[in-house]
């Protein structure tokens, strides 16, 4: 069951018809809904928001660290439909040893966009096709946006590359 703020938003009445009990929570933001995505369901959301909703774009992927909170992360994923000029914003809340279904299957895009988080975040994508480090070192240890990082980094040296 939706919540009432959302009883006449089309994309979440659209989840909610093909995705029942997969919307957990909804904020109203300056640019519109907010909705809170169960994490085992995201991948469905997406299949579904792209393939009978119209969102043919994924704009971004990021996240958000609210140590020391529980649960820790927060994974935003930004839809776009240009055919009906629409956006979306889903979030979904992950604890540090949680992991996530990759998007790369329905976006091709999301590679990147979830390797990036992952470098620095540290959020581990279930079966994206290659995660693995796209701005740091291999060999880097941490993970630099995470809030317990420390604020001048660890020592690190560049002379073997």
């Amino acid at each position: 069951m939706l919540p009432e703020a959302l009883a006449q938003n089309q994309t979440a009445l659209t989840i909610d018809h093909h995705v029942p009990d997969a919307v957990v929570d909804v904020t109203m933001a300056a640019d519109g809904a907010v909705l809170y995505i169960a994490p085992v369901q995201i991948a469905s959301v997406c299949r579904v928001l792209k393939e009978t909703a119209g969102f043919e774009r994924l704009s971004a992927v990021t996240g958000v660290d609210w140590w020391p909170r529980a649960p820790r992360f927060e994974v935003i994923y930004f839809l776009h439909s240009l055919r009906h000029n629409a956006r979306v914003r889903l979030s979904v809340r992950i604890s540090e040893d949680d992991e996530l279904d990759s998007v790369c299957q329905i976006w091709r895009g999301a590679n990147w966009y979830e390797r990036e988080v992952f470098d620095l975040f540290g959020v581990q994508f279930r079966h994206h096709p290659n995660l693995e480090r796209i701005m740091l070192p291999a060999d880097y240890e941490g993970y630099p946006l995470r809030k317990d990082y420390p604020i001048h980094g660890h020592k690190y040296s560049y002379r073997d590359e």
